[in-house]
């Protein structure tokens, strides 16, 4: 059965137009409901939300399918991704729901699930959700004295602040460090401020007045200029950038120099590995990662297990080979210590705490490794497979030759738009680039 519905991360598309609904929504609660309903105790699931516009909607849709299906809905507004995988666990909940589309803009919007243990949900389970959608529910939903109720929570951000705080040890605080937070507009524009400012940091914070478009729009992750501009302006020791859900990261040291996602768990892995905390004997990551962290983490005596594109293989390759840090390069980082999923506050509590250590600026302490040159390219088409072309892999394979063993090469298509991705990295700058222009031109052709 091939998917209808979900992709690599949930449902996601443009808000009141194909898959992203009301009555998809109301779909996905009906069947989800159906699905995780296990006995005769009453089911319950929690929603959150980013700031978009069209969360409004989603959110009552969902409420509307769950309730249908006989689970309680407990609603907790805004609130970071990381957070409902937490609170699902916390509140004994059967699923999780959180609506947002992570960093793309406010007319997107999207659906991720989690299980009760708080983990994204597996393809098998996603499938069974899909096939449900296509059936006639109507003999298996709750009969009128058993539909479900639906709360809306107060406190539920005060939880996920004091766990976010506890990530760090009680003797520690932030005192000293001039922090900017950039908020996107997004998810975490309450609670990111208020964890800093509790910590004892001096605070600026960016981004932090949604009005549901200007979510991603010119600032977060996706667009650090703003967050440099106001480190210089206030003399920052550091910021930290969020996108729209707050399960990335990406961070401008004191010098205004963006600092990726490989540096932060190169940083993270080092000092774990130094107390004694770091398990698996490395770091996850994906295809994606800089060959100069591999490098790095080789010189201490640790590896590098590399998946496909997208934190939910990096998170199952974790749990299945006891790994606690893995990520992405653009800035998703899993510390399995504190949460099940991406957690872009933690993870940057926990660059700030290696900083406070170190009694060093920031651009020193992530510096950890010299990046491999690394140039990525995109090659859209409009029809057809162009990587089954025999042109095509002769040029694959010829460029492979060339580079050698010093170097990588990635070629994939993507999983949300008819684009090829070309990514070449190596020692020599002028070789990476011709490879990828040379193998660009021969992809162009054939699509």
């Amino acid at each position: 059965m091939s998917r209808r519905y979900f992709g690599t991360d949930g449902i996601r598309g443009r808000a009141n137009r194909g898959k992203m609904t009301a009555e998809v929504a109301m779909k996905v609660g009906m069947a989800a409901g159906v699905a995780f309903k296990n006995g005769r105790h009453k089911h319950c699931v929690v929603i959150g939300k980013d700031t978009r516009l069209s969360g409004y909607m989603l959110e009552n849709a969902l409420v509307a399918g769950f309730c249908a299906a006989g689970v309680d809905v407990f609603l907790l507004g805004p609130i970071p991704t990381p957070a409902v995988a937490m609170l699902v666990r916390s509140m004994r909940a059967d699923i999780g729901v959180m609506l947002s589309a992570s960093h793309n803009p406010y007319f997107d919007n999207g659906i991720k699930l989690f299980g009760p243990d708080g983990y994204k949900l597996s393809d098998e389970i996603e499938m069974k959700i899909e096939g449900l959608m296509e059936e006639d529910l109507s003999r298996r939903l709750a009969d009128s004295d058993a539909i479900g109720k639906a709360k809306r929570l107060d406190g539920v951000q005060d939880r996920y602040i004091e766990h976010a705080k506890r990530s760090l040890p009680r003797s520690m605080n932030l005192s000293g460090l001039r922090v900017v937070v950039d908020c996107a507009n997004g998810a975490a524009y309450r609670v990111a401020p208020d964890v800093l400012w509790e910590l004892g940091a001096d605070v600026v914070a960016l981004g932090v007045s949604p009005d549901g478009r200007n979510i991603n729009d010119e600032c977060g992750s996706t667009s650090p200029g703003a967050l440099a501009r106001k480190v210089h302006e206030v003399r920052a020791d550091i910021g930290i950038a969020l996108d729209g859900d707050a399960d990335r990261i990406v961070i401008v040291d004191e010098k205004g120099r963006e600092i990726d996602g490989d540096q932060i768990m190169a940083l993270i892995a080092e000092s774990w590995q130094k107390a004694g905390r770091l398990m698996g004997g490395g770091v996850v990551a994906t295809v994606m990662s800089n060959l100069g962290f591999e490098r790095h983490l080789g010189a201490l005596g640790l590896s590098l297990a590399r998946t496909k594109v997208g934190d939910r293989y990096v998170v199952e390759h974790m749990r299945a080979n006891g790994f606690n840090i893995g990520g992405e390069q653009s800035g998703h980082v899993v510390l399995t210590d504190y949460g099940t999923t991406g957690d872009g506050l933690i993870t940057g509590l926990q660059v700030l705490a290696c900083i406070k250590n170190a009694q060093k600026p920031a651009s020193e302490v992530l510096d950890c490794f010299e990046p491999v040159p690394q140039l990525l390219r995109n090659v859209r088409y409009t029809s057809g497979a162009p990587l089954e072309e025999d042109e095509v892999k002769t040029a694959i394979e010829s460029a492979r030759g060339r580079l050698g063993e010093g170097g990588r090469l990635v070629i994939r298509p993507s999983g949300t738009e008819p684009l090829i991705r070309v990514m070449a990295e190596g020692d020599d700058t002028h070789l990476v680039t011709m490879v990828v222009d040379e193998l660009i031109d021969v992809i162009d052709r054939a699509a």
